[in-house]
Parts: C-alpha cells; sequence; structure tokens
C-alpha cells in the first residue's frame, strides 16, 4: 500500500506584505480625508425662526451674549457678555430688510428705533441669556412677520404683524392668568 503524503500549502502573508499594506492604506487616508472634518455640525443659517437656537448654540456666547446687526440686516455682530467687544458674526446670515417691532404699554405695535453703530443704521439688537431667555420680539421681513418668545415656545411665523401681535397678546394674558387658581 503506497501512502501519499499530502503537503498541505498553507501559504500566508508575511509581516513584512503586512506593514506595507497598512502603510499604503494610512497613505491613501490621510491624502483623501485630510480636510473632511468628521461630525463638525455646520451652523445654520441665521433667520428669524433660527435666530434663538443659532446663537445659543454658537462658540461666543457664555453667560450672556448680545446680538447687533445693521446694514439693512445684512451684517451681524455677536458680543459675549457686558464687557466685551462686538465680533462679526461670521457664519451664514439671511435677515436682509427685517425690521424689529414690540408692544408698548398700550398694547400698540411699535416699530424699534436703535440708533448706530459704526455710523451704520442699527436694524436689530437682541439679547440672549444663559437660562435660554431673550428679548422678546416681532421680526417682520420680506417672507412674514416673526414672533419670537422671551423664553417659553419656540418662534412662529405669521402671515402679517397683526397676527404676530394678537398672538403675542394671547400668550401675555395666558401667562398673566396662569395664577387665577391658586
Amino acid at each position: 500500500m503506497f501512502h501519499t503524503k499530502r503537503h498541505s500549502l498553507h501559504k500566508g502573508f508575511t509581516l513584512v506584505e503586512l506593514l506595507i499594506v497598512i502603510l499604503l492604506i494610512s497613505i491613501v487616508y490621510f491624502l483623501g480625508f485630510e480636510g473632511v472634518e468628521i461630525g463638525k455640525k455646520t451652523p445654520k443659517t441665521l433667520t428669524p425662526l433660527t435666530l434663538k437656537s443659532n446663537i445659543l448654540s454658537s462658540e461666543l456666547f457664555q453667560k450672556k451674549a448680545t446680538l447687533l446687526c445693521v446694514d439693512k440686516c445684512r451684517s451681524c455682530y455677536l458680543r459675549s457678555g457686558l464687557s466685551s467687544g462686538f465680533e462679526a458674526y461670521e457664519n451664514p446670515i439671511d435677515l436682509t430688510n427685517t425690521e424689529a417691532y414690540t408692544i408698548d404699554r398700550y398694547d400698540t405695535l411699535s416699530r424699534i428705533e436703535y440708533g448706530r453703530y459704526q455710523d451704520k443704521k442699527i436694524c436689530l439688537i437682541m439679547d440672549f441669556f444663559k437660562n435660554g431667555s431673550s428679548t422678546q420680539i416681532i421680526l417682520k421681513n420680506d417672507r412674514g412677520s416673526y414672533f419670537l418668545p422671551a423664553f417659553f415656545g419656540e418662534p412662529r411665523e405669521f402671515p402679517s404683524l397683526e397676527e404676530a401681535k394678537e398672538y403675542w397678546l394671547r400668550n401675555t394674558d395666558l401667562v398673566s392668568n396662569s395664577g387665577d387658581f391658586y
């Protein structure tokens, strides 16, 4: 009886070959993904509906911040705290031709006139605080009117200034009457 001896050839990679493959993969990875930052959030465009959330999540926001917009709201500046200077808001802005309104003590809608900053007319000033509150205001631009609450609720869009005013007054009544059951 003949016994044939089987030689099983298990050919594998040598250590040098594995190191070369790892080196090539590393080079391709670093060349291909050098400028890509994975997981970095890009800020949303600053609009009346995203104003509060963008500022509160901004790198410049600490405990208090003030947003100041000039040049028909095409340029904005952000100041962190009370004593620091204003820094240009570098992210995209879509507030062009925005007008700011408030409601006076007679429940009349009044356009806010702020004055000037660096010899440019100010169209908007808003304060933002650590607890999530901000200046309560109504903004109007070419696309609609927007109610920005001081603390509770999300900004809302309305077709007209009057509807935004009515919403403001209705919510003010709800808040002021919320203690009636005590």
